[in-house]
């Protein structure tokens, strides 16, 4: 098996174990976004606001997206912030 193919499998297999995030672009306001657990909890609040079901956020459109990012920034984590005023 070639090395490139099997490290592509490797980060594949385990990329979920080891709690790997994705950074996403958020255009309008020009500034990116780790998609964790605590991202996935924040969309998955969001939904439930607006009694939609589960869709993954890679598949809005995007204005739904725009949608949830708008959201986002009108509800950010309590404890994320009260750790950034420590700094």
């Amino acid at each position: 098996m070639p090395r490139l193919l099997r490290s592509v499998l490797l980060v594949v297999v385990l990329g979920p174990l080891t709690g790997c995030a994705t950074r996403i672009y958020d255009e309008p306001r020009g500034d990116y976004h780790r998609w964790d657990r605590r991202e996935e909890i924040a969309f998955r609040a969001y939904l439930g606001e607006r009694r939609r079901p589960y869709i993954e956020f890679r598949r809005l459109n995007a204005g739904e997206q725009r949608e949830y990012w708008e959201w986002r920034h009108a509800h950010p984590d309590r404890d994320r912030d009260r750790d950034r005023d420590r700094r």
